[in-house]
């Protein structure tokens, strides 16, 4: 994996640095701080590890792009998906890029923190994040000063985070990553710029919405406005399926699903629906999805493409409770976009060594099959 992205670095010693650095985050360090991270490599101090996140000249996004061909090596798959999110990071004080006071879904609540939003893939090899971006607020966006001091990019502008995703899955899909669905929650699923980008492409997707989100289409020459939560209640009780969103820690992931299609014009040879999910202990905790896919898609197949949006979420636990991920002392745009992909590159070669672990699984004869000789014996 260090061969791989040496190219992104200028220098040997910043590939050195960047080696010891990777080297540090899949230690067993509490927390993966300069000094912590100098100390595993048997540094005095933390000048080189600081070093390689500040001072120094090379480009996070080349290293970025190195990760992301790494990983999808070893996890592209054509049944592979595509999701979005973002996650918060926890500060004090108001001086790193990025910091103020808003909605982190980490803690719950409004907190003074930084926001990325993220891409991961995630196949049946595996998964791992393969795309990152800082959001900024306008409170920075619009404060030269600010700017100036953490080293933003003159080119960075406000942009919402629905945009960010837009520009973000715009580009992997031109690189061709094999994708057979986009997944992301309500903030993406809401945004019909998001949903409409994806559908010119052709591009299936299953977006989570809230149940008040707002459809409006024509009915006999009627306007009919409604919302998932008023068409999923007309549904009759047999409408409702057992189907599996997946495997749990505790077995398949079942819930009840049902779908409505939705009456607006689709290309030919697909179709747009609501779909929704209930649980079987709850049935009053119902979540909704807007869904598009070929018209020949089964329910169950996009039961089992919703349920792989889990898979984001625990690329962020990992990846901020082993690799780090949330301990990014720099205060710059560049350290931040560079710690991210650092851990980033040490997430994915752990999600290689699962997928080759996969891969050596399955060419195992399986010693308890009663087609197994030795096993008959």
């Amino acid at each position: 994996m260090k061969a791989r992205i040496a190219s992104a670095f200028i220098r040997s010693e910043q590939r050195a640095s960047a080696g010891a650095f990777i080297d540090g985050l899949l230690s067993g360090a509490e927390r993966k701080t300069g000094w912590m991270l100098a100390e595993e490599a048997g540094l005095a101090r933390p000048y080189k590890i600081q070093s390689l996140l500040g001072r120094s000249s090379w480009s996070a996004d080349a290293l970025c792009q190195r990760v992301r061909d790494y990983a999808l090596d070893a996890l592209a798959d054509p049944d592979g998906v595509l999701v979005i999110d973002e996650t918060g990071f926890l500060k004090k004080g108001a001086h790193s890029v990025g910091v103020a006071r808003q909605y982190s879904g980490t803690a719950g609540r409004i907190e003074n923190s930084q926001i990325g939003v993220f891409a991961s893939y995630a196949s049946r090899w595996g998964h791992a994040l393969i795309d990152r971006r800082l959001y900024l607020p306008k409170s920075w966006a619009n404060d030269p000063e600010r700017r100036a001091k953490a080293y933003v990019p003159e080119d960075i502008a406000f942009t919402t985070k629905p945009a960010m995703a837009c520009e973000m899955v715009t580009r992997l899909l031109d690189e061709g990553i094999p994708c057979a669905f986009v997944l992301a929650d309500a903030v993406y699923g809401a945004d019909y710029r998001f949903r409409h980008m994806l559908e010119e492409r052709q591009q299936t997707y299953v977006l989570a919405v809230r149940s008040n989100q707002t459809l409006r289409f024509m009915e006999e020459w009627t306007l009919i406005q409604t919302d998932p939560v008023t068409m999923i209640a007309a549904l009759p009780d047999d409408a409702w399926i057992p189907l599996s969103a997946g495997e749990g820690a505790k077995g398949p992931r079942l819930y009840d699903w049902a779908r409505v299609q939705l009456k607006y014009q689709a290309p030919n040879g697909f179709a747009r629906w609501c779909l929704a999910r209930r649980s079987l202990r709850n049935p009053g905790a119902i979540a909704y999805y807007f869904a598009y896919a070929r018209s020949d898609t089964t329910l169950a197949e996009l039961a089992a493409a919703a349920g792989l949006r889990w898979t984001i979420e625990e690329c962020f636990l990992r990846a901020k409770d082993d690799l780090g991920l949330d301990h990014c002392e720099a205060r710059s745009w560049h350290g931040w976009h560079r710690h991210i992909s650092l851990v980033m590159a040490a997430a994915a070669f752990l999600a290689r060594l699962g997928a080759d672990q996969r891969r050596s699984g399955l060419r195992q004869p399986n010693k308890t099959s009663p087609d197994n000789p030795v096993a008959a014996i």
